[in-house]
Protein backbone atom coordinates (compact mmCIF):
# COMPACT_ATOMS: atom_id res chain seq x y z
CA UNK A 1 0.00 0.00 0.00
CA UNK A 2 3.11 2.28 0.98
CA UNK A 3 4.35 1.63 -2.55
CA UNK A 4 0.98 1.78 -4.44
CA UNK A 5 0.61 5.75 -2.34
CA UNK A 6 3.95 6.67 -3.19
CA UNK A 7 3.25 5.97 -6.57
CA UNK A 8 -0.10 8.11 -6.21
CA UNK A 9 2.30 10.88 -5.37
CA UNK A 10 5.01 10.83 -7.79
CA UNK A 11 2.10 10.87 -10.66
CA UNK A 12 0.74 14.06 -8.79
CA UNK A 13 4.26 15.85 -8.62
CA UNK A 14 4.48 15.26 -12.32
CA UNK A 15 1.60 16.51 -12.99
CA UNK A 16 2.06 19.29 -11.57
CA UNK A 17 5.32 19.57 -13.02
CA UNK A 18 7.33 18.90 -9.63
CA UNK A 19 10.98 17.09 -9.97
CA UNK A 20 11.00 16.93 -13.94
CA UNK A 21 14.23 15.96 -14.78
CA UNK A 22 15.81 15.03 -18.75
CA UNK A 23 15.19 12.03 -20.08
CA UNK A 24 17.51 9.50 -18.86
CA UNK A 25 20.43 7.61 -20.38
CA UNK A 26 20.54 3.62 -21.16
CA UNK A 27 23.00 3.41 -18.10
CA UNK A 28 20.44 5.11 -15.71
CA UNK A 29 17.56 2.93 -17.11
CA UNK A 30 19.52 -0.59 -16.71
CA UNK A 31 18.91 -1.28 -13.18
CA UNK A 32 15.32 -0.51 -13.02
CA UNK A 33 14.51 -2.40 -15.89
CA UNK A 34 16.51 -5.78 -14.44
CA UNK A 35 14.26 -4.88 -11.17
CA UNK A 36 11.24 -5.57 -13.29
CA UNK A 37 11.61 -8.85 -14.87
CA UNK A 38 13.35 -9.77 -11.41
CA UNK A 39 11.21 -11.91 -8.46
CA UNK A 40 11.43 -8.94 -5.97
CA UNK A 41 8.09 -7.39 -5.96
CA UNK A 42 9.13 -4.70 -3.43
CA UNK A 43 11.67 -3.81 -6.12
CA UNK A 44 9.43 -4.07 -9.13
CA UNK A 45 7.55 -1.46 -7.43
CA UNK A 46 10.27 0.89 -6.80
CA UNK A 47 11.72 0.42 -10.08
CA UNK A 48 8.22 1.24 -11.67
CA UNK A 49 8.53 4.79 -9.49
CA UNK A 50 11.94 5.23 -10.28
CA UNK A 51 11.29 5.16 -14.53
CA UNK A 52 8.58 7.05 -13.99
CA UNK A 53 10.70 9.90 -12.24
CA UNK A 54 13.34 9.27 -15.07
CA UNK A 55 10.73 10.59 -17.62
CA UNK A 56 11.83 10.39 -21.27
CA UNK A 57 9.86 7.79 -24.46
CA UNK A 58 12.30 4.66 -23.16
CA UNK A 59 10.85 4.95 -19.64
CA UNK A 60 7.72 5.67 -20.74
CA UNK A 61 7.84 3.05 -23.48
CA UNK A 62 8.71 -0.01 -20.94
CA UNK A 63 5.84 1.11 -18.43
CA UNK A 64 3.53 0.36 -21.54
CA UNK A 65 5.64 -2.67 -22.43
CA UNK A 66 5.14 -3.64 -18.95
CA UNK A 67 1.51 -3.25 -18.56
CA UNK A 68 0.87 -4.41 -22.03
CA UNK A 69 2.93 -7.89 -20.91
CA UNK A 70 5.52 -7.51 -23.82
CA UNK A 71 8.48 -6.82 -21.28
CA UNK A 72 10.81 -9.57 -21.29
CA UNK A 73 14.33 -11.10 -20.31
CA UNK A 74 16.56 -12.93 -23.03
CA UNK A 75 18.06 -15.39 -21.10
CA UNK A 76 20.91 -15.67 -22.77
CA UNK A 77 22.52 -12.56 -22.51
CA UNK A 78 20.28 -11.39 -19.64
CA UNK A 79 18.96 -8.10 -22.24
CA UNK A 80 15.55 -6.55 -21.00
CA UNK A 81 13.52 -6.27 -24.42
CA UNK A 82 10.59 -4.93 -25.89
CA UNK A 83 8.41 -7.94 -27.77
CA UNK A 84 6.35 -6.22 -31.10
CA UNK A 85 2.56 -5.82 -30.58
CA UNK A 86 2.29 -7.74 -33.67
CA UNK A 87 4.23 -11.35 -35.26
CA UNK A 88 6.72 -11.38 -37.22
CA UNK A 89 8.44 -7.80 -35.84
CA UNK A 90 11.95 -7.66 -33.99
CA UNK A 91 12.44 -7.24 -30.22
CA UNK A 92 13.71 -3.93 -28.96
CA UNK A 93 16.16 -3.09 -26.67
CA UNK A 94 14.20 -1.51 -23.69
CA UNK A 95 17.16 0.60 -22.92
CA UNK A 96 18.28 2.04 -25.62
CA UNK A 97 15.50 1.14 -28.08
CA UNK A 98 17.67 -0.48 -30.83
CA UNK A 99 16.74 -3.62 -32.60
CA UNK A 100 17.71 -6.70 -30.41
CA UNK A 101 16.94 -9.51 -33.09
CA UNK A 102 14.38 -12.11 -32.69
CA UNK A 103 14.34 -14.99 -30.03
CA UNK A 104 12.04 -18.00 -29.45
CA UNK A 105 9.29 -17.78 -26.49
CA UNK A 106 11.89 -20.44 -24.30
CA UNK A 107 14.63 -17.66 -24.23
CA UNK A 108 12.15 -14.85 -23.07
CA UNK A 109 11.67 -14.82 -19.32
CA UNK A 110 8.38 -12.55 -18.79
CA UNK A 111 8.35 -9.16 -16.57
CA UNK A 112 5.11 -10.81 -13.81
CA UNK A 113 2.95 -8.62 -12.32
CA UNK A 114 0.77 -8.69 -9.58
CA UNK A 115 -2.65 -6.84 -8.69
CA UNK A 116 -1.05 -4.12 -6.58
CA UNK A 117 2.01 -3.22 -9.05
CA UNK A 118 -0.99 -3.54 -12.10
CA UNK A 119 -3.56 -1.10 -9.99
CA UNK A 120 -0.05 0.88 -9.53
CA UNK A 121 1.14 0.58 -13.12
CA UNK A 122 -2.31 1.79 -14.30
CA UNK A 123 -2.77 5.14 -11.94
CA UNK A 124 0.73 5.96 -13.01
CA UNK A 125 0.32 5.04 -16.86
CA UNK A 126 -3.52 7.09 -16.58
CA UNK A 127 -1.91 9.67 -14.75
CA UNK A 128 0.78 10.88 -16.53
CA UNK A 129 -1.18 10.69 -19.87
CA UNK A 130 -3.46 13.31 -18.62
CA UNK A 131 -0.47 15.55 -18.79
CA UNK A 132 1.48 14.43 -21.38
CA UNK A 133 -0.88 12.81 -24.00
CA UNK A 134 -1.75 13.93 -26.95
CA UNK A 135 -5.75 15.52 -26.87
CA UNK A 136 -7.69 12.17 -28.01
CA UNK A 137 -5.28 10.14 -25.03
CA UNK A 138 -6.17 12.66 -22.78
CA UNK A 139 -9.85 12.51 -23.61
CA UNK A 140 -9.23 8.35 -23.39
CA UNK A 141 -7.55 8.88 -20.14
CA UNK A 142 -10.26 10.89 -18.74
CA UNK A 143 -12.94 8.91 -19.59
CA UNK A 144 -10.82 5.48 -17.80
CA UNK A 145 -10.71 7.35 -14.78
CA UNK A 146 -15.10 8.30 -15.41
CA UNK A 147 -15.11 4.12 -15.36
CA UNK A 148 -13.42 3.05 -12.87
CA UNK A 149 -13.94 6.09 -10.24
CA UNK A 150 -10.72 5.37 -8.60
CA UNK A 151 -10.46 7.70 -5.99
CA UNK A 152 -6.78 7.59 -6.06
CA UNK A 153 -6.47 8.80 -9.28
CA UNK A 154 -8.60 12.49 -7.89
CA UNK A 155 -4.86 14.65 -7.24
CA UNK A 156 -3.79 13.72 -10.60
CA UNK A 157 -6.77 14.42 -12.26
CA UNK A 158 -7.57 17.78 -10.43
CA UNK A 159 -4.21 18.84 -11.09
CA UNK A 160 -4.62 18.02 -14.87
CA UNK A 161 -8.13 20.12 -15.04
CA UNK A 162 -5.75 23.05 -13.83
CA UNK A 163 -3.33 22.95 -16.74
CA UNK A 164 -5.57 21.57 -19.50
CA UNK A 165 -6.25 24.25 -22.94
CA UNK A 166 -8.47 22.38 -24.92
CA UNK A 167 -12.05 22.60 -23.84
CA UNK A 168 -13.67 19.47 -25.00
CA UNK A 169 -10.77 17.09 -23.27
CA UNK A 170 -11.26 19.65 -19.71
CA UNK A 171 -14.72 18.85 -20.08
CA UNK A 172 -13.98 15.25 -20.04
CA UNK A 173 -11.12 15.61 -16.71
CA UNK A 174 -14.01 17.97 -15.12
CA UNK A 175 -16.68 14.81 -15.65
CA UNK A 176 -14.74 12.04 -14.35
CA UNK A 177 -13.90 14.17 -11.66
CA UNK A 178 -17.28 14.48 -10.37
CA UNK A 179 -18.11 10.98 -11.29
CA UNK A 180 -15.12 10.20 -8.42
CA UNK A 181 -16.43 12.84 -6.42
CA UNK A 182 -19.99 11.69 -6.45
CA UNK A 183 -18.48 7.86 -5.20
CA UNK A 184 -17.00 8.66 -2.89
CA UNK A 185 -17.01 10.07 0.90
CA UNK A 186 -16.83 13.66 -0.06
CA UNK A 187 -19.07 16.29 1.96
CA UNK A 188 -22.40 16.64 0.87
CA UNK A 189 -22.33 19.70 -1.35
CA UNK A 190 -19.83 18.41 -3.50
CA UNK A 191 -21.57 15.50 -3.93
CA UNK A 192 -24.82 16.99 -5.01
CA UNK A 193 -22.72 19.04 -7.55
CA UNK A 194 -20.88 16.34 -8.88
CA UNK A 195 -24.47 15.04 -9.34
CA UNK A 196 -25.55 17.99 -11.49
CA UNK A 197 -22.37 17.66 -13.32
CA UNK A 198 -22.81 14.05 -14.04
CA UNK A 199 -26.48 14.68 -14.79
CA UNK A 200 -25.24 16.91 -17.91
CA UNK A 201 -23.37 13.78 -19.57
CA UNK A 202 -26.90 12.89 -20.23
CA UNK A 203 -26.12 9.17 -21.39
CA UNK A 204 -26.41 5.44 -19.90
CA UNK A 205 -23.33 5.01 -18.13
CA UNK A 206 -24.06 8.24 -16.49
CA UNK A 207 -27.54 7.14 -15.29
CA UNK A 208 -26.19 3.83 -14.20
CA UNK A 209 -23.60 6.03 -12.11
CA UNK A 210 -26.75 7.88 -10.95
CA UNK A 211 -28.69 5.10 -10.10
CA UNK A 212 -26.25 3.45 -8.25
CA UNK A 213 -25.45 6.62 -5.65
CA UNK A 214 -28.95 7.09 -5.17
CA UNK A 215 -29.64 3.88 -3.70
CA UNK A 216 -27.17 4.04 -1.11
CA UNK A 217 -26.28 7.97 -0.16
CA UNK A 218 -27.25 10.40 2.41
CA UNK A 219 -30.99 11.32 1.65
CA UNK A 220 -30.23 14.67 -0.35
CA UNK A 221 -26.99 13.38 -2.22
CA UNK A 222 -29.55 10.41 -3.43
CA UNK A 223 -32.36 13.27 -4.35
CA UNK A 224 -30.05 15.11 -6.22
CA UNK A 225 -28.63 11.76 -8.03
CA UNK A 226 -32.32 10.84 -8.39
CA UNK A 227 -33.25 14.20 -9.88
CA UNK A 228 -30.38 14.24 -12.53
CA UNK A 229 -31.03 10.34 -13.03
CA UNK A 230 -34.57 11.15 -14.44
CA UNK A 231 -33.47 14.36 -16.53
CA UNK A 232 -31.36 11.86 -18.41
CA UNK A 233 -34.13 9.20 -18.59
CA UNK A 234 -36.02 11.94 -20.16
CA UNK A 235 -33.44 13.12 -22.75
CA UNK A 236 -32.74 9.09 -23.50
CA UNK A 237 -36.05 8.42 -24.26
CA UNK A 238 -36.49 11.41 -26.70
CA UNK A 239 -33.43 9.91 -28.16
CA UNK A 240 -35.00 6.26 -28.58
CA UNK A 241 -37.61 8.61 -30.45
CA UNK A 242 -35.46 10.46 -32.92
CA UNK A 243 -33.59 6.68 -33.56
CA UNK A 244 -36.32 5.29 -34.32
CA UNK A 245 -37.69 8.14 -36.30
CA UNK A 246 -34.68 8.02 -38.58
CA UNK A 247 -34.94 4.35 -38.74
CA UNK A 248 -38.79 4.93 -39.81
CA UNK A 249 -37.74 7.58 -42.54
CA UNK A 250 -35.03 4.52 -43.83
CA UNK A 251 -37.67 1.44 -43.76
CA UNK A 252 -39.86 4.50 -45.77
CA UNK A 253 -37.14 4.70 -48.20
CA UNK A 254 -36.44 1.00 -48.75
CA UNK A 255 -40.45 1.00 -49.67
CA UNK A 256 -40.13 3.68 -51.77
CA UNK A 257 -37.56 1.95 -53.57
CA UNK A 258 -39.65 -0.92 -53.84
CA UNK A 259 -43.10 0.20 -54.53
CA UNK A 260 -42.52 3.07 -56.54
CA UNK A 261 -41.82 1.17 -60.37
CA UNK A 262 -44.67 -1.08 -58.95
CA UNK A 263 -47.06 2.22 -59.11
CA UNK A 264 -46.09 3.12 -62.22
CA UNK A 265 -46.76 0.02 -63.92
CA UNK A 266 -49.85 -0.48 -61.50
CA UNK A 267 -51.22 2.69 -62.09
CA UNK A 268 -50.99 2.79 -66.18
CA UNK A 269 -51.63 -0.99 -67.07
CA UNK A 270 -53.94 -2.22 -64.23
CA UNK A 271 -51.80 -5.21 -63.96
CA UNK A 272 -50.86 -7.24 -60.62
CA UNK A 273 -47.96 -8.23 -61.13
CA UNK A 274 -46.93 -10.52 -58.57
CA UNK A 275 -43.04 -10.61 -60.22
CA UNK A 276 -42.04 -7.51 -59.35
CA UNK A 277 -40.42 -8.42 -56.48
CA UNK A 278 -38.25 -10.83 -58.29
CA UNK A 279 -37.37 -7.47 -60.37
CA UNK A 280 -35.72 -6.30 -57.13
CA UNK A 281 -33.76 -9.22 -56.62
CA UNK A 282 -32.70 -9.73 -60.50
CA UNK A 283 -31.03 -5.95 -59.63
CA UNK A 284 -29.77 -7.13 -56.30
CA UNK A 285 -27.75 -10.26 -57.99
CA UNK A 286 -26.94 -7.76 -60.70
CA UNK A 287 -24.74 -5.94 -57.88
CA UNK A 288 -23.21 -9.29 -57.02
CA UNK A 289 -22.13 -9.79 -60.69
CA UNK A 290 -20.95 -6.38 -60.97
CA UNK A 291 -18.88 -6.63 -58.20
CA UNK A 292 -17.23 -10.04 -58.54
CA UNK A 293 -16.15 -9.06 -61.97
CA UNK A 294 -14.57 -5.19 -60.15
CA UNK A 295 -13.08 -7.83 -57.24
CA UNK A 296 -11.28 -10.19 -60.18
CA UNK A 297 -10.53 -7.77 -63.23
CA UNK A 298 -10.62 -4.54 -61.74
CA UNK A 299 -10.12 -4.34 -57.97
CA UNK A 300 -9.30 -0.72 -58.21
CA UNK A 301 -13.00 -0.17 -59.05
CA UNK A 302 -14.47 -1.98 -56.34
CA UNK A 303 -15.46 0.88 -54.13
CA UNK A 304 -17.48 2.23 -57.17
CA UNK A 305 -19.05 -0.85 -58.36
CA UNK A 306 -22.14 0.66 -57.00
CA UNK A 307 -21.74 2.97 -59.55
CA UNK A 308 -21.66 0.43 -62.56
CA UNK A 309 -24.25 -1.48 -61.34
CA UNK A 310 -26.62 0.62 -61.17
CA UNK A 311 -27.17 1.11 -64.90
CA UNK A 312 -26.05 -2.35 -65.14
CA UNK A 313 -29.60 -3.34 -63.10
CA UNK A 314 -31.65 -1.00 -64.82
CA UNK A 315 -30.80 -2.40 -68.07
CA UNK A 316 -31.28 -6.40 -67.24
CA UNK A 317 -34.36 -5.79 -65.37
CA UNK A 318 -35.69 -3.12 -67.94
CA UNK A 319 -35.16 -6.18 -70.73
CA UNK A 320 -36.56 -8.54 -68.63
CA UNK A 321 -39.33 -6.56 -67.96
CA UNK A 322 -40.42 -5.52 -71.71
CA UNK A 323 -39.71 -9.44 -72.50
CA UNK A 324 -42.39 -10.65 -69.99
CA UNK A 325 -44.51 -7.53 -71.24
CA UNK A 326 -44.51 -8.56 -74.97
CA UNK A 327 -44.96 -12.46 -74.37
CA UNK A 328 -47.60 -13.15 -71.34
CA UNK A 329 -48.70 -9.68 -69.66
CA UNK A 330 -50.04 -8.33 -72.94
CA UNK A 331 -52.84 -10.92 -73.84
CA UNK A 332 -54.24 -10.90 -70.46
CA UNK A 333 -55.11 -7.06 -69.66
CA UNK A 334 -58.14 -6.20 -68.84
CA UNK A 335 -58.48 -9.78 -66.79
CA UNK A 336 -56.58 -8.68 -63.32
CA UNK A 337 -57.14 -12.13 -61.85
CA UNK A 338 -55.43 -13.80 -64.93
CA UNK A 339 -52.35 -11.42 -64.28
CA UNK A 340 -52.01 -12.34 -60.73
CA UNK A 341 -51.59 -15.80 -61.23
CA UNK A 342 -49.77 -15.48 -64.47
CA UNK A 343 -47.32 -12.94 -62.59
CA UNK A 344 -47.04 -15.14 -59.80
CA UNK A 345 -46.10 -18.27 -61.69
CA UNK A 346 -43.47 -16.29 -63.52
CA UNK A 347 -41.88 -15.04 -60.00
CA UNK A 348 -41.38 -18.81 -59.19
CA UNK A 349 -39.96 -19.50 -62.59
CA UNK A 350 -37.41 -16.59 -62.05
CA UNK A 351 -36.62 -17.84 -58.49
CA UNK A 352 -36.13 -21.34 -59.61
CA UNK A 353 -33.73 -19.83 -62.55
CA UNK A 354 -31.94 -17.49 -60.13
CA UNK A 355 -31.56 -20.66 -57.55
CA UNK A 356 -29.79 -22.93 -60.94
CA UNK A 357 -27.33 -20.38 -61.89
CA UNK A 358 -26.41 -18.97 -58.28
CA UNK A 359 -27.35 -21.27 -55.93
CA UNK A 360 -29.92 -20.90 -53.16
CA UNK A 361 -27.33 -19.82 -50.64
CA UNK A 362 -27.01 -16.19 -49.81
CA UNK A 363 -24.53 -14.27 -51.47
CA UNK A 364 -22.20 -11.42 -49.94
CA UNK A 365 -22.43 -7.80 -51.46
CA UNK A 366 -20.08 -5.69 -49.81
CA UNK A 367 -20.20 -1.72 -49.10
CA UNK A 368 -18.11 0.29 -50.49
CA UNK A 369 -15.87 2.33 -48.23
CA UNK A 370 -18.55 5.90 -48.34
CA UNK A 371 -21.31 3.92 -47.33
CA UNK A 372 -19.94 2.26 -44.23
CA UNK A 373 -19.78 2.78 -40.66
CA UNK A 374 -22.04 5.78 -38.76
CA UNK A 375 -21.44 9.06 -38.20
CA UNK A 376 -22.52 10.40 -34.47
CA UNK A 377 -25.06 13.14 -34.30
CA UNK A 378 -26.37 14.45 -31.21
CA UNK A 379 -26.54 11.06 -29.61
CA UNK A 380 -28.31 9.75 -32.78
CA UNK A 381 -26.61 6.94 -34.51
CA UNK A 382 -26.78 7.50 -38.28
CA UNK A 383 -25.60 4.85 -40.72
CA UNK A 384 -24.20 5.92 -43.50
CA UNK A 385 -25.53 3.32 -45.30
CA UNK A 386 -29.35 4.26 -44.78
CA UNK A 387 -28.35 7.86 -44.87
CA UNK A 388 -26.93 6.99 -48.96
CA UNK A 389 -30.58 4.69 -49.07
CA UNK A 390 -32.64 7.71 -47.85
CA UNK A 391 -30.56 10.11 -50.54
CA UNK A 392 -30.95 7.50 -53.34
CA UNK A 393 -34.48 7.02 -52.96
CA UNK A 394 -35.61 10.94 -53.07
CA UNK A 395 -32.82 10.95 -56.07
CA UNK A 396 -34.64 8.32 -57.79
CA UNK A 397 -38.31 9.62 -57.18
CA UNK A 398 -37.30 13.26 -57.98
CA UNK A 399 -35.64 11.71 -61.31
CA UNK A 400 -39.16 9.80 -62.21
CA UNK A 401 -41.25 12.53 -61.30
CA UNK A 402 -38.83 14.34 -63.95
CA UNK A 403 -39.20 11.43 -66.60
CA UNK A 404 -43.31 11.65 -66.23
CA UNK A 405 -43.79 15.36 -66.36
CA UNK A 406 -40.71 16.62 -68.55
CA UNK A 407 -40.43 13.82 -71.48
CA UNK A 408 -42.66 12.98 -74.42
CA UNK A 409 -43.02 9.40 -72.98
CA UNK A 410 -43.86 10.50 -69.66
CA UNK A 411 -46.97 12.69 -71.41
CA UNK A 412 -47.68 9.69 -73.58
CA UNK A 413 -48.45 7.41 -70.22
CA UNK A 414 -49.91 10.11 -68.62
CA UNK A 415 -52.19 10.09 -71.02
CA UNK A 416 -52.77 6.30 -71.59
CA UNK A 417 -53.27 6.20 -67.70
CA UNK A 418 -55.89 9.16 -67.96
CA UNK A 419 -58.12 7.77 -71.15
CA UNK A 420 -56.49 5.24 -72.81
CA UNK A 421 -59.09 4.85 -75.76
CA UNK A 422 -59.05 9.25 -76.30
CA UNK A 423 -55.09 8.84 -76.16
CA UNK A 424 -55.10 5.95 -78.73
CA UNK A 425 -57.51 8.30 -81.34
CA UNK A 426 -54.89 10.58 -80.90
CA UNK A 427 -52.09 8.23 -82.35
CA UNK A 428 -50.17 7.21 -79.11
CA UNK A 429 -49.48 3.32 -79.13
CA UNK A 430 -50.57 2.49 -76.28
CA UNK A 431 -49.76 -1.32 -76.63
CA UNK A 432 -45.58 0.50 -77.31
CA UNK A 433 -46.15 2.87 -74.11
CA UNK A 434 -47.45 -0.74 -72.23
CA UNK A 435 -44.17 -1.65 -72.86
CA UNK A 436 -42.19 1.00 -71.39
CA UNK A 437 -44.24 1.18 -68.84
CA UNK A 438 -43.72 -2.22 -67.88
CA UNK A 439 -39.65 -1.88 -68.78
CA UNK A 440 -39.48 1.20 -66.86
CA UNK A 441 -41.63 -0.07 -63.70
CA UNK A 442 -38.91 -3.02 -63.75
CA UNK A 443 -35.92 -0.86 -64.45
CA UNK A 444 -36.63 0.98 -61.68
CA UNK A 445 -37.93 -2.23 -59.53
CA UNK A 446 -33.85 -3.11 -60.37
CA UNK A 447 -32.34 0.06 -59.29
CA UNK A 448 -34.45 -0.47 -55.58
CA UNK A 449 -32.01 -4.30 -55.82
CA UNK A 450 -29.04 -2.12 -55.86
CA UNK A 451 -29.70 -0.48 -52.91
CA UNK A 452 -31.25 -3.15 -50.91
CA UNK A 453 -28.25 -5.41 -51.56
CA UNK A 454 -26.39 -3.30 -49.27
CA UNK A 455 -28.81 -3.79 -46.20
CA UNK A 456 -30.67 -7.15 -46.83
CA UNK A 457 -29.30 -10.76 -47.82
CA UNK A 458 -28.85 -11.13 -51.71
CA UNK A 459 -30.89 -14.27 -52.22
CA UNK A 460 -33.40 -15.60 -54.45
CA UNK A 461 -36.28 -14.96 -51.69
CA UNK A 462 -35.41 -11.23 -51.22
CA UNK A 463 -37.96 -9.95 -53.16
CA UNK A 464 -41.05 -11.65 -51.51
CA UNK A 465 -39.82 -9.73 -48.34
CA UNK A 466 -41.07 -6.75 -50.30
CA UNK A 467 -43.78 -7.54 -52.48
CA UNK A 468 -46.64 -7.37 -50.33
CA UNK A 469 -45.17 -3.87 -48.40
CA UNK A 470 -45.08 -2.66 -51.87
CA UNK A 471 -48.99 -3.57 -52.90
CA UNK A 472 -49.76 -2.35 -49.72
CA UNK A 473 -48.00 1.24 -50.03
CA UNK A 474 -49.29 1.70 -53.45
CA UNK A 475 -52.81 1.11 -52.23
CA UNK A 476 -52.43 3.16 -49.56
CA UNK A 477 -51.08 6.13 -51.33
CA UNK A 478 -53.51 5.95 -54.55
CA UNK A 479 -53.20 4.04 -57.23
CA UNK A 480 -50.33 5.63 -60.08
CA UNK A 481 -49.41 8.59 -58.00
CA UNK A 482 -46.31 8.89 -57.57
CA UNK A 483 -46.63 11.46 -54.52
CA UNK A 484 -49.07 9.27 -52.83
CA UNK A 485 -46.78 6.36 -53.58
CA UNK A 486 -43.98 8.62 -51.38
CA UNK A 487 -46.34 9.65 -48.44
CA UNK A 488 -47.79 5.92 -48.16
CA UNK A 489 -43.95 4.58 -47.91
CA UNK A 490 -43.09 7.35 -45.08
CA UNK A 491 -46.50 7.02 -43.42
CA UNK A 492 -46.14 3.27 -42.79
CA UNK A 493 -42.02 3.34 -42.53
CA UNK A 494 -42.28 5.37 -39.70
CA UNK A 495 -45.54 3.87 -38.25
CA UNK A 496 -43.88 0.60 -38.44
CA UNK A 497 -40.99 1.42 -36.31
CA UNK A 498 -42.45 3.96 -34.22
CA UNK A 499 -44.89 0.73 -33.51
CA UNK A 500 -42.31 -2.30 -32.76
CA UNK A 501 -40.76 -0.88 -29.56
CA UNK A 502 -44.72 -1.00 -28.14
CA UNK A 503 -45.96 -4.09 -30.04
CA UNK A 504 -43.26 -5.48 -31.21
CA UNK A 505 -42.32 -6.03 -35.18
CA UNK A 506 -45.06 -8.91 -35.77
CA UNK A 507 -47.76 -7.63 -33.68
CA UNK A 508 -46.94 -3.67 -35.50
CA UNK A 509 -47.24 -4.98 -38.53
CA UNK A 510 -50.72 -6.97 -38.40
CA UNK A 511 -51.88 -3.24 -36.66
CA UNK A 512 -50.13 -1.43 -39.56
CA UNK A 513 -52.06 -4.28 -41.90
CA UNK A 514 -55.91 -3.97 -40.06
CA UNK A 515 -55.40 0.51 -40.15
CA UNK A 516 -55.01 0.00 -43.70
CA UNK A 517 -57.63 -1.87 -44.53
CA UNK A 518 -60.16 0.27 -42.24
CA UNK A 519 -58.72 3.36 -44.20
CA UNK A 520 -59.16 1.70 -47.48
CA UNK A 521 -63.13 0.93 -46.45
CA UNK A 522 -62.96 5.01 -45.78
CA UNK A 523 -61.04 5.51 -49.27
CA UNK A 524 -61.37 2.90 -51.78
CA UNK A 525 -58.74 5.33 -53.75
CA UNK A 526 -56.02 6.06 -51.12
CA UNK A 527 -54.43 9.17 -49.85
CA UNK A 528 -54.56 10.57 -53.37
CA UNK A 529 -57.26 9.81 -55.87
CA UNK A 530 -55.68 9.28 -59.74
CA UNK A 531 -58.51 8.43 -62.02
CA UNK A 532 -56.92 5.93 -65.07
CA UNK A 533 -57.83 2.69 -66.14
CA UNK A 534 -56.83 0.74 -63.16
CA UNK A 535 -59.41 2.92 -60.81
CA UNK A 536 -62.07 3.06 -62.98
CA UNK A 537 -61.97 -1.41 -63.64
Amino acid sequence: MLSFLRGIALALMLALGLGAAPAASAQDLAAPLAALVGDDYSAKGEAIEALARMGGPRAAEALKALAEGRLFRRRSDQLVVIAPTSSGGTLTDAATGAAAGSAGDRELEAANLNNRLRRQLAGLIGSLTLTTGTPAERRAAAEALFKQRDPAGLPALTAAIAQEKDAGVRAAMEMARAAIVLSSDAPEAERIAAAATVGARSDREALGLLLSVAGGAPPAVAEAARTSAAAIERHLAMLDYAQNLYYGLSLGAVLLLAAVGLAVTFGVMGVINMAHGEMVMLGAYTTFVVQELCRTSAPALLDYALFIALPAAFLVTAAVGALLERSVIRWLYGRPLETLLATWGLSLVIQQAVRSVFGPTNREVSNPSWMSGAVDFYGLTLTWSRLWIIVFAVLVFVLLLVVLRRTAFGLQMRAVTQNRPMASSMGIRTHRVDMLTFALGSGVAGIAGVALSQIDNVSPNLGQSYIIDSFMVVVFGGVGNLWGTLAGAMTLGIANKLLEPVAGAVLGKIIILVLIILFIQRRPRGLFALRGRAVEA
